[in-house]
């Protein structure tokens, strides 16, 4: 038997900076849709979840084909609960109550940009790596070692100093989460191991589809950005 597979999208109800941000249609379609189409076209798992505490997203996560086997507890659903305990909850919810989860994915609610080729290699890294997580990254588009801050005077300040004369070619790259899926072992999420670190190979992704979609004006631009990339589509 090949190893059961599941992907878990956490959305809870209580967006508040973009108010039913999960449900809010994104070029034609509830934004949630989008991560779940692609879990679908992946075609790597077995069951398509949705963690959410709120009953509307719940419909909405049936209608496109997801199943929402649980309603999240309240303890799980404020500002401040992270994604590893909303994930533990969920594989730990599965292998008690309906069958033993081997590996999990987790993709976030608000990820467009997501494509099912992404989510396989992710799926061949962690299987070929003996690694507790695969997630998606990109690289930033500026040296971070040449970053300024702007002092408490409204004056400027080198975060590194030391770095104002190193040529940007000399320094190292810097990667970031892109925020779309994490890959993971059912092991790791129960130990709730940190994402960040030696367990963890990377997923690399273009910049230019990776999007934080926090803020109105995030959302304006990541819908420019995606009807760009669906017209380039168009004409290949």
């Amino acid at each position: 038997m090949h190893p059961n597979r599941v992907a878990i999208i956490p959305a809870r109800g209580g967006s508040k900076r973009i108010p039913r941000k999960n449900v809010k249609e994104f070029c034609g379609k509830p934004m949630i849709a989008w991560s779940i189409e692609a879990a679908k076209a992946s075609g790597c798992f077995d069951r398509i979840i949705v963690s959410t505490d709120d009953s509307e997203i719940a419909e909405v996560a049936k209608a496109w084909g997801a199943s929402v086997p649980f309603m999240r507890p309240e303890n799980l659903s404020d500002d401040h609960t992270g994604t590893l305990p909303v994930i533990r909850h969920a594989v730990d919810w599965l292998s008690k109550h309906e069958a033993p989860v081997d590996f999990a994915c987790c993709i976030y609610a608000t990820a467009p940009f997501v494509t099912a080729e992404d989510l396989l290699r992710g799926w061949e890294l962690i299987r070929q790596e003996a690694c507790g997580y695969a997630f998606s990254v990109t690289s930033y588009a500026f040296p971070i070692q040449r970053a300024i801050r702007i002092t408490d005077s409204g004056r400027v300040a080198m975060f590194h100093p030391e770095h104002f004369n190193t040529r940007s070619q000399d320094l190292e790259e810097a990667w970031h989460d892109a925020g779309q899926f994490y890959w993971g072992t059912a092991q790791a999420w129960l130990e709730e191991r940190a994402i960040f670190g030696e367990d963890s190979v990377p997923v690399k992704l273009p910049r230019h589809r990776v999007q934080d979609i926090d803020t109105p004006e995030d959302w304006t631009r990541a819908e420019w950005l995606f009807r760009a990339m669906q017209a380039a589509d168009d004409l290949k």
